[in-house]
């Protein structure tokens, strides 16, 4: 862990980081998601008979854009010419749900982990509201990096 934080100045004051002298790598981000949600939902999904149509596709399309905005949704991000987005679903029974995978690369100088959490966020948000009419209650969890690759900081590797 760096003992400063790289998003502020001298004087405390907020900042985008300067990467002009950072060599451009390529780099990937892996974050993952769990939306939760009652077993007929999960089936009203997996059967392409939501009300609101194909809740999965309508998700990754959602993920996907939503990643090439994140520089536009989160203050100090550098906008990034991304080269892939991929959103994935795998659906569990046990819990019952669906567990959201995002994959952001770029050849850049700075990272895409946020472009993939940005990409999880959204796409689960997304199934919340094509769903909403037949599940309230669904809930989020465990949004988080699960790795990445490139860069002066090295790989990650959740545990």
């Amino acid at each position: 862990m760096s003992a400063r934080l790289s998003h502020l100045n001298d004087k405390g004051e907020a900042r985008m980081v300067d990467v002009s002298d950072k060599a451009v790598t390529s780099r990937t981000a892996i974050a993952e998601g769990f939306v939760a949600m009652a077993p007929e939902t999960l089936d009203l999904i997996l059967e392409g008979k939501a009300p609101k149509g194909d809740v999965l596709a309508t998700a990754r399309i959602a993920g996907i854009m939503a990643a090439k905005r994140t520089a536009e949704l989160i203050p100090l991000c550098h906008p990034l010419p991304l080269t892939q987005v991929t959103v994935d679903f795998t659906p569990s029974r046990e819990p019952a749900g669906l567990r959201v995978e995002a994959t952001a690369k770029v050849e850049g100088k700075t990272g895409v982990e946020m472009e993939a959490l940005t990409a999880v966020s959204i796409a689960c948000l997304t199934i919340y509201d094509m769903c909403k009419a037949v599940d309230r209650a669904m809930s989020f969890s465990g949004i988080r990096l699960v790795e990445k690759t490139g860069g002066r900081s090295g790989d990650f590797h959740a545990r």
